[in-house]
């Protein structure tokens, strides 16, 4: 039988597909109309034509599927339309489920995101059980995928063979988008970030996060939720390893927060209210960074076998990408390199 990826055309989604491809598993994607398709270039995949917001073609890309793998959703920090993160995260996921549910698969693996777990106030990392609420969630995005894991959590409840992920912050090739950690690495190579805020993040391989939805699939409980992650690190570290990685020097300073969120309302209301386009730095995401987004993933280390390959690796393959395909001029410390097995190891 087939396995279906939404979201299969994406960062995280095609670096699962190449995983699923290895182990000879027969690929379904679904992808919308307008979806680029070139993470999917050269993979001997079926892709369906569908949207998470029409019930009937989600009916149709999950029957003969005994596995649905959904990594598929808004990502966006901003939109001049809030109600479209709503309907693709919270109400596809729902269509999905039910689609799912109807056809008997053996297993679904829901992709969520670090972003709907808790923050504990003493500093120390989240886990699965953190106490949250949706009150704490900032920004649309937040809050849809809260809502999107509850009703994971509810089609698990009521016999679902649902497993979540939360993958925290993915690094690696086939950002095209690019995320907006990419972006921060993007800007550092072409020398667009004199200042870094101070705040932090968990860095995990893309492939250790494709290889523990596999493991989630083949290992993880029905109805509970595993931390993809790896390293905890302040914006701080992460651009003085790229510095040392690249030889590109490392910013001049912090800025304050403050002066960061004026900033940003400031872009946003030029770039997002007056000219109807995603702002540059959307005020959401300034937001997001006043809590260092710090993550504890032994339990998916511990019950799934999530690998842990070093971040300076991630990092290195990541830059290398992103300077083979354009987005940045490769550094003359290092020395260039195409789409080799690094790129597009399963």
């Amino acid at each position: 039988m087939a396995v279906l990826v939404t979201g299969g055309t994406g960062f995280v989604g095609s670096r699962l597909v190449r995983k699923l491809l290895a182990r000879g598993e027969t690929v379904r994607c679904l992808a919308r109309p307008t979806s680029p398709r070139d993470n999917l270039q050269g993979l001997a995949v079926e892709t369906v034509v569908g949207d998470l917001q029409d019930a009937a073609s989600l009916q149709a890309a999950v029957r003969g599927c005994a596995r649905v793998f959904h990594v598929a959703a808004d990502y966006r920090l901003w939109s001049r339309d809030p109600g479209e993160l709503y309907r693709s995260n919270v109400e596809g996921t729902r269509n999905l489920l039910a689609a799912a549910e109807a056809e008997g698969c053996e297993r679904v693996v829901y992709c969520s995101t670090v972003g709907a777990l808790g923050i504990p106030k003493d500093g120390t990392p989240g886990t699965e059980e953190t106490p949250v609420s949706l009150d704490d969630m900032v920004g649309h995005y937040k809050r849809s995928k809260f809502l999107a894991e509850k009703e994971a959590l509810q089609a698990a409840a009521r016999g679902v063979p649902v497993v979540i992920v939360n993958p925290s912050t993915p690094i690696g090739p086939n950002d095209i988008k690019p995320t907006d950690t990419g972006r921060i690495i993007t800007r550092f190579l072409n020398g667009q970030m004199p200042f870094y805020l101070d705040t932090g993040l968990n860095l995990v391989d893309v492939d250790d996060v494709a290889e523990g939805h596999l493991l989630a699939a083949d290992r993880g409980e029905i109805g509970a939720r595993y931390i993809l992650g790896n390293r905890n690190m302040t914006l701080r570290e992460i651009l003085l390893c790229l510095s040392a990685l690249t030889g590109q020097p490392p910013p001049h300073g912090k800025i304050a927060y403050d002066l960061a969120l004026g900033i940003a309302h400031v872009n946003t209301f030029f770039a997002g209210t007056l000219l109807g386009r995603e702002p540059g730095v959307p005020v959401e995401g300034v937001l997001m960074a006043r809590k260092k987004m710090f993550f504890d993933p032994s339990r998916a280390i511990r019950e799934l076998g999530l690998p842990q390959t070093p971040v300076e690796e991630a990092l290195d393959r990541a830059v290398r990408w992103f300077c083979d395909h354009g987005y940045a001029r490769t550094p003359k410390r290092m020395s260039p390199r195409g789409n080799g097995p690094a790129d597009d190891r399963g």
